[in-house]
């Protein structure tokens, strides 16, 4: 039982730390991509003795800069509320990381480590069952301030993050019914599957409708540009605007943890998590018999390396995203999902119960 606790937590510790370095890094990402798209040098000013490593210093900046602010809370404010509201937001999207795999089996002296916190049969529903919660952390942020900018905020986001989990939902059915499992792990095991022995059956060649429309609502889940309407900063409008300090360092934290979340299940179930095209435990097994033996912690490591660079990817997209479209106005954003995407997801879903009866 205790080594049970022991391996748990240092997972805990080790995906805690690879999220919440990737998130610090996404604040430099997101100044230095938006520069060399804008053709502009980008943040590049803060230095350690004089060495600016490409504006890799500004993150570190920014903490110290939103530690060490004034912690303002409004004087007509729900206090408890006010100060409850951050935490809430970056505690359930953090601990939504529990049930994502980054590699299969770790066998060290005859005991057998799965590369994931928890391993859940309903993986998918926990992961939604997370995030949902982070919408009543956005929308006590706006009404605990009691300013009618946040409290719209709010709103706002509250009717844009409701919708667009009901067409999330509805967009991955097709990849359930396709691998018949709600378990993420064994979802990523079937995506090693090969068709006709050389093309993986990952979920972008079964499901290319259903990974559209699940990118467009985990942006929207996120809200990240084009959907950004609940921070919609040109309008004086957001539920965090009566926030400082770290309070208000902790919302943007949870912006780019949700985007590593929504990076992380598409590249889990869409692009095959740890699963690299022809590797299997023993090693790389090519058409025509051609093999090639690898250690096991070569495999292992390969595996989370692929899993890794999969989601950097989507990060790296979702961000691309974020400085191409222009944001939309509120109505466009509600017509998108429930007048186009959802029905969009339910065909999807006929379409993809009737492949499967005629030809499975």
């Amino acid at each position: 039982m205790f080594i049970e606790l022991f391996l748990a937590s240092l997972k805990i510790i080790f995906i805690l730390f690879i999220v919440l370095s990737i998130a610090g890094l996404l604040g430099w990402v997101e100044r230095k991509q938006s520069a060399v798209m804008q053709d502009r040098i980008g943040a590049n000013r803060a230095d350690i003795f004089g060495f600016r490593v490409i504006g890799l210093f500004h993150p570190l900046a920014d903490a110290i800069k939103l530690i060490t602010k004034e912690d303002f809370i409004p004087p007509f404010a729900e206090r408890g509320l006010h100060t409850l509201a951050p935490f809430m937001t970056l505690f359930f999207s953090l601990v939504a990381f529990a049930v994502l795999p980054f590699g299969s089996e770790l066998y060290i002296k005859g005991r057998e480590i799965p590369l994931q916190i928890v391993n859940l049969d309903i993986g998918i529903l926990y992961i939604f069952a997370m995030m949902s919660l982070v919408v009543f952390g956005v929308l006590i942020a706006g009404t605990a301030s009691k300013n009618n900018y946040a409290f719209l905020g709010g709103i706002r986001s509250a009717s844009q993050m409701i919708s667009y989990e009901i067409i999330l939902g509805s967009s991955i059915i097709g990849v359930i019914m396709a691998y018949g499992s709600l378990n993420l792990m064994e979802i990523v095991e079937k995506q090693g599957d090969l068709l006709w022995g050389m093309i993986p059956k990952w979920g972008i060649i079964l499901q290319p409708l259903g990974f559209l429309l699940f990118m467009t609502a985990v942006i929207a889940e996120t809200k990240r540009i084009p959907f950004d309407l609940p921070e919609g900063e040109s309008e004086i409008i957001g539920y965090h605007i009566e926030y400082s300090g770290m309070k208000f360092g902790m919302f943007m934290m949870t912006d780019f943890v949700e985007t590593i979340m929504a990076a992380g299940v598409l590249a889990t179930l869409f692009f095959g998590g740890w699963q690299i095209p022809f590797l299997f435990k023993e090693g790389f097994l090519f058409p025509m018999g051609i093999t090639v033996k690898l250690p096991h912690l070569i495999v292992i490591l390969l595996q989370f390396l692929s899993f890794l660079i999969k989601v950097l990817f989507f990060c790296w997209v979702l961000m691309l995203i974020r400085w191409t479209l222009p944001r939309f106005r509120y109505d466009q954003v509600m017509r998108l999902g429930w007048k186009f995407m959802l029905p969009l997801s339910l065909a999807n879903i006929l379409i993809t119960g009737i492949i499967i009866i005629l030809f499975i």
